[in-house]
């Protein structure tokens, strides 16, 4: 499992290096409940098909969200619009950069980001035997991040 996780952890903490300018440091990873509401108002998730099958989310709150793209765009009243817009492009280039150093041993295909809004909102796994593995990440001294990653 760690050779499928140590990319997305690499990358996340690059991209957030370059281009929110500002570094995160990963906590104890864990894995969530099939039936659990999480704590976060936004995501963006991506899922990933070919010879792994799974998905990549980025989870945060809001005013986290806001911090974020406000960076991004430079905006300093971004729109909702603009949060979902840089969510889920976090999310894109995270999976995408992960995809890369994955292609040296998997055909991976990944999927147009989707960004879902919402107080505890659930991410679903339709397989019962796939776990969702979450990667807690602080950000702007004691907020967080979350990537969830989930590999069948």
């Amino acid at each position: 499992m760690e050779q499928y996780i140590q990319p997305f952890v690499r990358v996340a903490t690059a991209v957030f290096r370059d281009m929110v300018k500002c570094d995160i440091v990963p906590d104890r990873a864990y894995f969530i409940k099939k039936d659990a509401f999480l704590s976060w108002d936004i995501s963006g998730i991506i899922a990933l098909t070919g010879e792994v099958k799974g998905l990549v989310a980025i989870s945060m709150k809001t005013p986290t969200a806001l911090k974020i793209t406000t960076i991004l765009t430079k905006e300093t009243t971004p729109t909702a619009s603009d949060i979902q817009d840089a969510v889920g492009e976090l999310v894109n280039i995270i999976a995408g950069n992960a995809k890369s150093e994955l292609e040296e041993m998997f055909r991976i295909v990944i999927s147009l980001p989707t960004v879902v809004r919402g107080k505890a909102h659930m991410i679903v796994i339709p397989d019962e035997r796939t776990r969702l593995l979450c990667i807690p990440f602080n950000i702007f001294d004691g907020e967080f991040i979350n990537l969830s990653i989930s590999i069948d």
